[in-house]
């Protein structure tokens, strides 16, 4: 269903769909070629081959008003449906009566390539998505009768006993019932810290377990899972925003029928009193006359000049009726990995006892880590290796005999020394137990050090906040537009980050569907946008009024179910593109005027016949030429308002917490 209600039925499954390439799609080549044979009348009519030009926009005008006539008459029958698909309708058919074949084939090439590519647009959505599904793993192992036996992922029930393997993916939500280890969640939630698991932890469909092997009771079926919840809810959502019209067929509701109802009075009344064949004709000139020829027209231009603008400045819309819910936002709901955050884990603190300096702590941590693929581990040996104050002139000492305790941290052999490097909630705080609540409230994640034994030190490791963040969110709310930040963090990770961010209203500890629900509370007071980059913000995306998917690394399921994409993070962006949505509606808003004037002015001439047809259709060419001259407008890109903070600013040093 194409957003003016053309039914426009697939002729192939929606996952082929989406990945076939435009030039294969049939969808898209009628409009095409409806433009190319109106192209080549144009050529054909100024050589003077009137024969020619003729059957040229014959050809352009059926091969255009195929892709939106037939779904308009069923709507209008079948559905009582009413939209501007219909009054395009009536305006070529009353166009061709007059003889005016050139201005149908026109309308018709116009609506129907701007319908085109955005029902593709929505098909590629569509495809994205299902692809979430293909991080269900096929088979799962199930204990059974003393036995490990391997079933199909649709087969699992409540209560399977599954056994999940170091590098296995789990096949549904579920409650560990034994064994410790830490699930590779990145791929759903974003977050880029595994997250550490033990006996009545929860977990969810498609993680990855990293390391120890777990025995997880299902909670949910194979096919009725949390990844399956996610692709419901975001199809559902993007069902539902299909159905809001958009600001044209709003105007076209009462239009249609109005102008009907008048056309067929002129020419039943006019015919009581007067020439049957005088009236009929003013009733196709009303029907001419009251054509948004400049409205179809001015539209699509004004929204491919701004769309084309805003790819130059790294935003990719995918649609007219998103750009034009776009230029409509006051409220920004914000995901924090990612998007508030570099997504890249730091060491940002260190602290050591009498015993041992913080060169000896990032050391001998270092040593052991290093024999770990952990983020936690790969932040601390990137600390090592760099020139930061704290980073030892010696080479890393070698580690030996070292073990993972999962879910836990490590053990090792260094210079001699049982070093353990690990969670403050296995190795205990000993005498830094102060340190380690303060790194701990200022949103830090902690890894404890110990060394035969007794504590030695703490290393601090977070997400860096973006160091535009503060900027960007100032100049937000200086705009007038309000800011939320969503998560599924802890409330106090979430809450350190939007003070550093200067974000007030924080929703943390949200699941997928929480977030979705949030951002339709949000959307019910005003249009609503949702910026995130992880499959788990899918759902959000998918509900807000308008859908921004953050950089071209972020999950496909977030950049097919949104609406607009930053080809980079950089946030100053957001601000940028609402200013440029917003000139653009406005833009829109003008030419959409301008078109209803014109018919409201026409309209009372044609009925009494002080304008002609000739008239009438000089009068819609000269205001299609105005409305696209001021639609180009929309061309000009804009200028960033918020400038970049500099590196090592305060700002750019405040960061978001991890776990292990």
């Amino acid at each position: 269903m194409s957003a003016c209600g053309c039914a426009v039925p697939p002729a192939v499954p929606v996952e082929d769909e989406g990945k076939r390439p435009w030039w294969r799609d049939r969808h898209v080549m009628i409009p095409v070629w409806s433009g190319v044979a109106l192209l080549g009348g144009l050529a054909a009519e100024w050589s003077g081959a009137g024969v020619a030009a003729q059957i040229l926009f014959w050809i352009g005008l059926l091969l255009g008003a195929s892709t939106f006539v037939p779904g308009s008459l069923r709507n209008l029958f079948s559905k009582r449906r009413l939209g501007i698909g219909l009054l395009m309708t009536i305006s070529a058919i009353g166009a061709v009566i007059l003889g005016f074949v050139e201005e149908a084939a026109a309308l018709a090439f116009l609506y129907s390539i701007s319908e085109a590519l955005e029902d593709r647009a929505m098909d590629r959505a569509r495809a994205g998505l299902r692809s979430l599904l293909t991080l269900v793993p096929e088979t799962a192992t199930v204990r059974r009768g003393g036995l490990s036996v391997e079933v199909s992922a649709e087969e699992l029930r409540i209560g399977d006993l599954l056994l999940v393997r170091p590098g296995e993916r789990v096949a549904t939500d579920g409650l560990v019932r034994s064994g410790r280890s830490s699930l590779d969640t990145s791929a759903i939630t974003g977050e880029s810290i595994p997250v550490a698991v033990a006996p009545g932890d929860r977990v969810s469909a498609g993680s990855i377990n990293a390391s120890g092997a777990l025995e997880i009771e299902a909670g949910a079926p194979g096919v009725d899972n949390s990844l399956t919840k996610i692709v419901d809810l975001v199809e559902q959502a993007q069902s539902e925003k299909g159905q809001r019209a958009r600001l044209a067929d709003r105007l076209a509701r009462p239009l249609v029928p109005g102008v009907l109802v008048l056309a067929l009075l002129v020419g039943v009344i006019g015919s009581l009193f007067g020439d049957p064949a005088t009236w009929i004709t003013r009733a196709l000139v009303v029907l001419v006359a009251a054509s948004p020829c400049a409205m179809a027209i001015s539209v699509p231009v004004t929204v491919v000049s701004a769309i084309g603008a805003a790819t130059r400045f790294g935003v990719v819309i995918k649609s007219g009726a998103a750009f034009e819910r776009f230029g409509t936002v006051g409220h920004l709901a914000v995901d924090k990995t990612g998007t508030l955050t570099r997504n890249e884990p730091i060491v940002t603190a260190i602290v050591s006892t009498t015993g041992a300096s913080r060169a000896d702590v990032l050391r001998w941590a270092a040593a052991v880590e290093e024999h770990s693929t952990h983020p936690l581990a790969t932040a601390i040996t990137t600390a090592f290796t760099s020139s930061g104050p704290d980073a030892p002139a010696q080479a890393l000492p070698a580690a030996s005999a070292v073990r993972e305790e999962p879910g836990q941290g490590l053990i090792g052999q260094v210079d001699g020394a049982t070093i353990s490097v690990g969670s403050p909630r296995w190795l205990g705080t000993g005498a830094l137990a102060a340190e380690v609540e303060r790194f701990e409230a200022e949103g830090m994640s902690v890894v404890v050090i110990a060394r035969d034994g007794i504590v030695v030190g703490a290393i601090g490791v977070r997400d860096e906040l973006r160091p535009e963040v503060p900027a960007v969110i100032e100049e937000l709310t200086a705009g007038g537009t309000a800011v939320t930040m969503l998560t599924g963090d802890n409330a106090r990770t979430a809450q350190a980050l939007a003070q550093a961010a200067g974000i007030a209203d924080v929703r943390a500890e949200l699941r997928p569907e929480d977030k979705a629900a949030a951002v339709r509370a949000l959307a019910e007071r005003q249009p609503t946008a949702m910026i995130g980059d992880g499959i788990n913000d899918a759902p959000a995306l998918a509900a807000a009024d308008v859908g921004i998917a953050m950089g071209v690394t972020g999950s496909d399921a977030a950049i097919e179910s949104a609406d607009v994409a930053f080809t980079g993070h950089d946030l100053r962006l957001i601000p940028q593109a609402l200013a440029h949505a917003r000139r653009g509606r406005r833009i829109i808003n003008q030419n959409i005027v301008l078109s209803a004037l014109i018919i409201i002015v026409l309209l009372p001439l044609a009925i009494t016949g002080l304008l002609g047809l000739a008239a009438v259709v000089l009068v819609h060419e000269v205001a299609e030429v105005i409305v696209i001259l001021n639609g180009l407008r929309a061309a000009r890109a804009p200028r960033a308002t918020v400038g970049a903070r500099p590196e090592g600013s305060p700002e750019s040093t405040l960061a978001a917490p991890l776990s292990r």
